[in-house]
C-alpha cells in the first residue's frame, strides 16, 4: 500500500512536470514575433541570459513577449511586468495566454507531494491579471500597467490568503516606491473584505478539504445555545481496572478511538467509580509486551515497573503500533491486564450541563485530545461520553441539530477582519 501510494506520488509528479515544460515550449509558438524596442535600454533580443527579450525562433531584432515571460525566473518575469514604461512590449493574448496558464499550473503544482508553495505563483499570476485588466481598460486610463500589475498581485494575495500587512512590505520592497502604498492598502482592503464575504482563505480551505479538525478561535454564537450533552454521541467504549486481553483486543480492533474512560466496578470501589483515563497507544505497549495476569484480582506487583519510559514515548510518523500486528493466543486472550498503573487518573471533565461554547474554549486554550463528559447526578454512570475535536466541529453540531444551521451566524467582518489587521 505503502509503495503504491508513492509510485502514484511520483507518478503524478512526473506527468505534471511533462505537462508543464509541454506547455512552456509549446505556448510560446502561439505568439508572434514583434521588433525590438527602439528605445531599449536592454539588449535585445537577450540572447543566454535572463531579459526582457527573448528570441525564441524569431529572426534578429525581433523577440517573442510570451517566450520573454515563461523563459524567464519568476522574479525576473514579475520584475518585467511590474516595470513602468512597457505598455507596448507585451501584447494582450499573450498575456492573457500568461493568464491562464500560470493560474491552472500553479494549483496543479502545489497538489503535488513537492516542497513548493503558493505565495510567488499567485503573486505572478496576479501581476498576469493586473496587465490583462489594465490592457482591457486602454484608453480609458493614463495609468501605466506596470502600476496595474502590482495592483492585481497585491488584489490577488489579499483575496486568496487574505494577507495584508505582509503584502504591504512585500511590495514596498519588490517596488521600491513608498508613494504606492495607499494604493496596495485600499486594493488590499477591498480584496480582503470581500472574499471574506463569501468562503475562508484558501489555507483554511485546504485544511477542510484534507479533513483535518481545524478548531477555529472562537466559538460559533449557535454554541451558546448547546449543551455537552447535546453533541455526544455513542456508545461508549469504557474500560474496566482490571480488563480481559480478549475484550481489549476486540474494542481496539472495533474502534479507532484514541481514548478509553477506565471505571472501577465492585469490589474495587463501592459503587462504579471513574478511575481515569488510558490512551490506544498505551494498550498496545501493554499487548506487545504481554504483561498479563491470571485472574481479575488485584496484583501484588507493580508491573509498571516492567516498562521503561522509552516504551511509552510518542513516536514518529508512520512507526505506530498495530492492533493487526500483534499476535496473541487464545491462551493469552483469556488472561487480563491491570490498567491502574498506566491510566491517567486526573483527565480533564466537564459536567454535562455545560454549555459547549465553554466547552470548546477549554479544550481549545488547553490544548486537550479528549474531554470526559460527567453525569449531573451521580444516579448515572459514572461518565456519560467522551469529547474530540470532531465533536466540536460545526459540520458535526449543525449535522446533529439542522434546525441552527439557519440561525447560523452569516457575518461580513469588516471592521474586525479587514481594518483591524492593519493596525
Amino acid at each position: 500500500m505503502l509503495s503504491t501510494s508513492r509510485t502514484y506520488r511520483l507518478l503524478l509528479a512526473a506527468t505534471v512536470s511533462v505537462c508543464t515544460s509541454c506547455c512552456l515550449f509549446g505556448l510560446p509558438w502561439l505568439a508572434a514575433c514583434k521588433p525590438c524596442p527602439a528605445d531599449s535600454r536592454e539588449a535585445c533580443p537577450s540572447i543566454g541570459r535572463s531579459g526582457n527579450f527573448k528570441k525564441f525562433q524569431c529572426p534578429m531584432h525581433n523577440y517573442n513577449d510570451l517566450a520573454s515571460l515563461f523563459f524567464n525566473t519568476n522574479d525576473d518575469t514579475i520584475r518585467n511586468l511590474y516595470s513602468n514604461g512597457t505598455d507596448h512590449e507585451f501584447h494582450i493574448t499573450s498575456i492573457l495566454v500568461f493568464f491562464i496558464a500560470s493560474y491552472f499550473l500553479g494549483i496543479f503544482s502545489y497538489g503535488l507531494a513537492l516542497p513548493s508553495g503558493l505565495f510567488v505563483p499567485v503573486i505572478l499570476t496576479g501581476a498576469a491579471y493586473g496587465r490583462l485588466v489594465g490592457m482591457l481598460i486602454g484608453s480609458q486610463s493614463t495609468l501605466d500597467h506596470g502600476l496595474f500589475a502590482v495592483l492585481g498581485s497585491a488584489a490577488l494575495l489579499g483575496g486568496s490568503m487574505r494577507m495584508t500587512v505582509s503584502v504591504c512590505v512585500v511590495i514596498l520592497e519588490l517596488t521600491n516606491n513608498l508613494l504606492m502604498l495607499p494604493l496596495v492598502m485600499l486594493v488590499l482592503i477591498i480584496s480582503k473584505t470581500v472574499a471574506d464575504a463569501f468562503n475562508a482563505n484558501v489555507y483554511d480551505l485546504l485544511v477542510k478539504l484534507k479533513g483535518f479538525p481545524f478548531l477555529e478561535g472562537h466559538a460559533e454564537p449557535y454554541m451558546r445555545q448547546l449543551s455537552v450533552s447535546d453533541v455526544v454521541t455513542g456508545p461508549l467504549q469504557t474500560f474496566n481496572g482490571i480488563e480481559k486481553v480478549g475484550r481489549i483486543v476486540d474494542i481496539l480492533k472495533a474502534t479507532g478511538h484514541n481514548g478509553f474512560p477506565v471505571v472501577d466496578e465492585p469490589p474495587f470501589s463501592d459503587t462504579p467509580l471513574l478511575y481515569g483515563l488510558v490512551l490506544r497507544s498505551h494498550l498496545l505497549v501493554l499487548l506487545r509486551k504481554k504483561e498479563f495476569i491470571s485472574s481479575s484480582t488485584a496484583s501484588a506487583s507493580d508491573a509498571s515497573k516492567h516498562f521503561s519510559p522509552e516504551d511509552f514515548a510518542k513516536r514518529g510518523s508512520g512507526k505506530h503500533d498495530r492492533i493487526e500486528d500483534i499476535e496473541l493466543t487464545a491462551e493469552e486472550l483469556e488472561m487480563f491486564v491491570d490498567l491502574h498503573p498506566f491510566t491517567n487518573t486526573s483527565p480533564y471533565t466537564v459536567v454535562e450541563t455545560m454549555s459547549l461554547a465553554k466547552a470548546l474554549i477549554l479544550f481549545r486554550e488547553v490544548g486537550l485530545r479528549h474531554l470526559l463528559v460527567l453525569p449531573k447526578t451521580s444516579k448515572r454512570a459514572p461518565v456519560v461520553g467522551i469529547l474530540t475535536r470532531h465533536d466540536f466541529m460545526p459540520e458535526h453540531v449543525l449535522g446533529l441539530h439542522p434546525y441552527l444551521f439557519k440561525s447560523r451566524w452569516k457575518k461580513v467582518r469588516f471592521g474586525k477582519t479587514a481594518f483591524s489587521n492593519f493596525f
